[in-house]
């Protein structure tokens, strides 16, 4: 059911990118690229065979505390010969005859104590593989939100390279013009020529650029989207909730999908160090068995149908294996304290995650506020200095900068947006709330 799904969620976005190339469907989204990117992904798809693998561990554990039982069969054919030094008269001479035979044999555990914990062991060991793949869940939201962003900021790059490109060819224009009727000097045109001969390089680095993240993107997808969608009117800035920092720290204590998988490898090394001593104990098991041999004959010329049955119970004791179990113990009891510290790092890590994803988002929603003023006092800037090289009180020069400025700021301003809205999915991730369901919600900020 799932790899059908899979296959169709495929197939619809493939034939989504192709009918956009000649015009039919609107631009893809981010809920669209992320769907194509589940169905084709390699990583994910490893991780998706990893958690399916990571399902066995527990059939497979337990099955050493079932029965086990097997069957053996035989068929000889015999050629014997005999020749007795006895001086009673013995016949003597060769006897060929067949024999045959089966038998069924079975053993039931009734006490293995290190079976019984490498069963615990397992059930532990699919819970980290289920929160393993819950972390690759999350993981592919954020490389597809950040590889579509990557190409929104990219095309924003290109896009205000060539405006920037077009507005100061308006500006060298008119640098010739006044120097040729004599009102201004060489150096206005040369300035011009050199800021628009700049921002030519800098239009072939965004297109480069482009480009690559393009491929970054398709590498996820496996085909190349002809457009994707930008953000919209929808557009809103919201600071986290609830709006306290340590609220959310303890959230992700309990929900983090990679402190999980920390405390249940913690978990097996303890279970671990269990098992190992139990290296010292005794087995008991349930023994039967059954075996039938016939043969057409034998030493003395006599053939023979033997049958036999027998059932009990068997003890081992371990005594003495040359120091193995011991040395076994005391490198769990080492990996224990290993995975114990390891686990402890895991916990203060996701807490600093945690309030650097928060920090990102109350300070991303206070800059993309500051730098929306900016924007409006850089437009309001270029005006005036356009204004004033009229009336002769601004240079060229200075219209040139206010133009710079003013293409800085608004890629600025497009980078802390993107930035707002990674910084909101990696809150989300912290605390192991990751899903589809809050990428909808970012893809609703697009049109």
């Amino acid at each position: 059911m799932c790899e059908s799904l899979m296959k169709l969620e495929r197939f619809s976005f493939f034939f989504a990118v192709w009918a956009g190339v000649s015009g039919n469907v609107q631009a893809a989204d981010l809920l669209e690229i992320f769907r194509a990117a589940r169905a084709n992904d390699p990583v994910f798809a490893s991780a998706q065979a990893a958690q399916q693998a990571g399902q066995e561990k527990i059939p497979q554990a337990r099955s050493a505390l079932m029965p086990s039982i097997s069957v053996n069969a035989n068929g000889n054919f015999n050629d014997n010969n005999i020749q007795y030094r006895s001086a009673i008269a013995q016949p003597s001479g060769n006897s060929r005859y067949n024999t045959r035979g089966y038998g069924l044999s079975l053993t039931h555990p009734l006490f293995r104590q290190q079976n019984a914990l490498a069963y615990s062991e397992a059930e532990l060991q699919v819970v980290q593989t289920d929160a393993q793949f819950r972390m690759a869940e999350q993981d592919l939201i954020l490389r597809v939100a950040q590889a579509y962003f990557d190409v929104l900021i990219a095309q924003d790059s290109v896009q205000l390279a060539e405006t920037q490109k077009i507005a100061i060819a308006e500006q060298l224009e008119q640098a010739k013009r006044n120097f040729e009727v004599g009102s201004t000097t060489i150096t206005d045109t040369l300035e011009a020529q050199a800021r628009y001969d700049l921002t030519s390089a800098q239009e072939i680095a965004a297109l480069n650029n482009l480009e690559i993240k393009r491929r970054a993107l398709q590498q996820l997808v496996n085909v190349m989207p002809k457009e994707i969608r930008h953000l919209g009117k929808e557009f809103k800035l919201e600071a986290p909730q609830p709006e306290d920092m340590e609220k959310w720290v303890d959230d992700a204590q309990i929900n983090n999908p990679q402190l999980a998988i920390a405390k249940a490898g913690s978990e097996i090394a303890e279970k671990e160090v269990a098992r190992q001593y139990a290296g010292h104990y005794p087995t008991v098991d349930l023994v039967a068995n059954y075996s039938n041999n016939q043969s057409s004959g034998g030493s003395f010329g006599v053939g023979s149908d033997n049958t036999n049955r027998s059932i009990g119970v068997q003890l081992n004791m371990p005594l003495f294996q040359g120091g193995l179990t011991d040395s076994k113990w005391r490198e769990a009891g080492a990996n224990f304290e290993r995975a114990r510290h390891e686990m402890e790092n895991t916990r203060r890590s996701i807490a600093l995650q945690t309030r650097q994803a928060y920090l990102g988002v109350v300070s991303g929603v206070a800059q993309v506020k500051a730098l929306q003023q900016a924007l409006t006092s850089s437009e309001s800037l270029l005006e005036a200095s356009k204004l004033g090289q009229e009336v002769g009180v601004r240079t060229n020069l200075d219209v040139l900068n206010a133009q710079q400025q003013l293409y800085s700021t608004r890629r600025d301003l497009y980078q802390a947006e993107y930035s707002y809205l990674i910084s909101q999915l990696r809150l989300k991730a912290a605390v192991g709330l990751l899903d589809e369901e809050g990428l909808i919600k970012v893809n609703q900020a697009l049109y």
